[in-house]
């Protein structure tokens, strides 16, 4: 074996092994509390949005205020006081991240509900409660429990005045908290604190979001509000935010399209405040219920004021005289952790301070909302990504480790995983992407090196023990049995996997061998093989066998894929049109080319005995992709598919041929005809889709006269329509010979 393959075959393993622990629970926990920390680190503080502010209730607050040292019990009258002066500022919207579910003193609570419903921009925190319920049976024992989560708003007063309340539920567990929900699902998909908020700051941009919305889809904007204003004078955000959703959600390729369309809007390009909060807007309705939290740093990296410094600027107060500036910002109120340490709202994070001190809940929200704004969450690579990145380092890592000698391995492992980390670190600070760091620092590249060090030592063994062996033999043992070996293999080497089998015929070639001399058959045949296996190849398919005229291809994975299957059909497509040109191309030498495809278990492996195998699939799929391929000649079709291949999958134009039972055959097979691609398709096919569909519905229910007339209406569409010919005559011989009264409508084939 050459260096160069024990190379790859380390790079091989080593990739193969990142991946598997990568994806295992312990790796992605340790790539989330330890990788995404790190990133963290390095990265240090980074510069939060200018249009977030924190109002802190803290210690200092309390004593210059003469209020309370426990917070909960501050008079409402001081939150009424600080909404109306926000109010008068020009705050856009004003979050209260404190729970006001229990009623205090009435006049208070009054003042506060007052300020709220004059300032029509609050948002009020509801928090969900987990309930556990014991469900019994009609004798009355206990026999399971049901957990639940329940919304406990405000106070009845304060809910009814607020334009909006929102939850913002995060796991108050002794771990990193690194993510947030954007939607609770376990709560209905209420939209949290984060998501409202962002809504209500970016209604200036709603009547281009609803016109955007119009251009795409103007169904979608009946059900929403028009006027922004609406929104707020009728409380209707939340519900506004659930349909929106919805919309998004159903449709998920609406947000790009909303997106293509606001490209060619000059006056709301990206480069325009306007454009960025529109972008962030349809990207926060097309993102997943939830995300990862891309903090700005440790506490107080958000601007932050105490309570007292805000009512103090009020009276021209404040300290240093420098005038804090809220108009059109979004302001948070709550609890600092920084603030007033004896509050239990922090929660541990990259950034939790060696004293003990944690990012407090409301600067929590605050950083939510921040990234919402800035579309800047933090983004792990996606699935395929992560795994391509894992195992090409893997593969990198383990070929230069066993090309190079030790010491100059491990100087280029670590000089390739400084590269690794600096690039890594790029693209998290400026675009929040968030690429592993332990695996394929600490973990691959220990196993790349570490194991290349045993493998070479254990070559070198083996070397010096085969010199000596050969010393004293002409002809060592261990070949006999290696053949050995080699042959069981050969024997027992299959496996059962889920795939796809393409089955082609050329027609007219047995008249066409009989004209042509050897040389020239084969010369046409080498050319048309090329024309039909490149895209089989390029659709990711295997051309495993030919014979005379047929061409054997399959697509295979160990476990059910639609995308196998939308391979295959657009293998099939792609054949049919190369054929069409390869006869185009030629004279007086046609090939037209049958196809059929079917899908399921297959077994494959090497077939055969003694000195002769042949690696090829075996089962039903195989057969009966064959039959399927053979039922053209009376179809009259190009590309006949099963209902096992075409089932749940979008993006073709198919037409249902009904149910047979093909030659051979003991069970019925619903037969598609693979027509087109849906974006490639015109209106003729189309319509002659819908009339077949409805002869068929005709046939099936034995309306014969209504099925002949609109299998001519098919006809008339296209004069050469094989399949509505073959029915026509079919229904004719029925017409003369009822079937019997168990009718079930399949089609009986005789002969392939």
């Amino acid at each position: 074996m050459f260096p160069f393959f024990k190379a790859v075959i380390i790079g091989l393993l080593t990739g193969i092994l990142g991946l598997i622990f990568s994806f295992t629970p312990v790796g992605l926990g340790i790539e989330e509390n330890i990788g995404l920390d790190l990133l963290f680190k390095i990265r240090g503080e980074r510069e939060a949005p200018s249009d977030v502010i924190i109002v802190a209730m803290d210690n200092l607050s309390a004593e210059n205020l003469n209020l309370p040292s426990q917070s909960s019990k501050w008079p409402r009258s001081i939150h009424a006081r600080l909404t109306e002066y926000l109010t008068r500022e020009g705050a856009a919207v004003i979050a209260f991240d404190i729970n006001f579910s229990t009623a205090l003193t009435t006049e208070n609570d009054h003042l506060f509900a007052k300020a709220i419903q004059n300032a029509q921009n609050v948002v009020l925190y509801e928090y969900l409660q987990k309930e556990t319920i014991i469900l019994t049976d009609e004798k009355g024992v206990h026999t399971k429990k049901l957990n639940t989560e329940r919304l406990v708003p405000p106070i009845d007063l304060l809910a009814r005045s607020a334009v909006a309340l929102a939850p913002f539920p995060l796991p108050k567990v002794p771990i990193k908290v690194s993510q947030y929900w954007t939607f609770k699902t376990s709560a209905g998909d209420t939209p949290t604190l984060p998501v409202v908020v962002f809504q209500i700051f970016a209604l200036d941009v709603y009547q281009k979001f609803i016109q955007l919305l119009a251009q795409v889809n103007p169904d979608q904007t009946m059900e929403l509000p028009m006027d922004k204003n609406d929104i707020i004078t009728k409380r209707n955000a939340e519900k506004l935010i659930r349909t929106i959703r919805n919309i998004f959600m159903e449709n998920p390729s609406i947000g790009k399209q909303i997106l293509e369309e606001l490209q060619y809007d000059e006056a709301l390009s990206v480069s325009t405040a306007k454009g960025r909060l529109l972008t962030s807007l349809i990207k926060m309705y097309q993102s997943s219920d939830s995300r990862f939290l891309n903090f700005y740093g440790p506490p107080g990296t958000i601007p932050t004021f105490s309570y007292y410094q805000v009512l103090q600027q009020q009276k021209q107060q404040f300290i240093n005289k420098k005038q804090i500036d809220f108009n059109g910002k979004a302001v948070f109120v709550g609890y600092s952790e920084r603030l007033l340490p004896s509050h239990n709202d922090g929660f541990h994070t990259s950034f939790s301070q060696p004293s003990g001190v944690d990012i407090s809940g409301v600067e929590m929200t605050a950083t939510a909302f921040a990234n919402l704004l800035e579309n800047m969450p933090v983004q792990p690579l996606s699935f395929p990504v992560h795994g391509v990145v894992i195992f090409i380092w893997g593969v990198v890592l383990g070929t230069v480790c066993y090309l190079f000698p030790t010491a100059l391995s491990a100087l280029s492992t670590i000089g390739l995983s400084i590269i690794y980390l600096f690039y890594a670190q790029y693209q998290f600070k400026s675009h929040g992407n968030w690429y592993p760091l332990i695996t394929p620092l600490f973990v691959q590249s220990a196993l790349a090196f570490f194991s290349t060090v045993l493998w070479k030592h254990s070559n070198t063994i083996k070397e010096r023990q085969n010199i000596r062996n050969r010393l004293g033999h002409y002809l060592p043992n261990h070949l006999a049995d290696h053949l050995v070996k080699s042959i069981a293999r050969k024997e027992t080497s299959n496996q059962i996997v889920y795939g796809v089998c393409l089955i082609t015929d050329a027609g007219q070639y047995t008249r066409l061998s009989e004209k042509m001399t050897s040389e020239e058959l084969h010369s046409l045949m080498h050319e048309y093989y090329k024309t039909i296996f490149k895209p089989v190849k390029l659709n990711g398919g295997i051309v495993i066998n030919i014979v005379g005229d047929s061409m054997l291809a399959i697509w295979t994975k160990p476990h059910p894929d639609a995308a196998l299957r939308s391979q295959a059909c657009r293998a099939a497509l792609d054949i049919a049109n190369c054929s069409h040109r390869f006869n185009h191309s030629i004279e007086n030498k046609q090939l037209p080319t049958r196809i059929g495809l079917h899908y399921g278990h297959i077994s494959l492996g090497n077939i055969g005995a003694l000195d002769h195998y042949e690696y090829r699939p075996t089962g039903d799929p195989v057969n009966t992709a064959s039959r399927m391929e053979g039922l053209n000649k009376y179809l009259n079709t190009e590309i006949l598919v099963s209902g096992k291949v075409i089932d749940q999958l979008n993006g073709f134009l198919t037409r249902d041929l009904g149910r047979f039972f093909l030659a051979g055959k003991s069970k019925p097979v619903k037969v598609y005809e693979l027509i087109s691609c849906i974006e490639k398709s015109n209106d003729q096919q189309k319509n002659l889709c819908k009339i077949f569909s409805r002869a068929l519905n005709a046939y099936r229910e034995q309306s014969w006269e209504k099925a002949m007339n609109l299998f001519s209406q098919a006809i008339r569409i296209n004069k050469q329509d094989g399949p509505s010919l073959f029915y026509l005559k079919l229904i004719k011989n029925l017409k003369k010979f009822p079937p019997m009264e168990i009718w079930d409508g399949c089609v009986r084939m005789d002969k392939k």
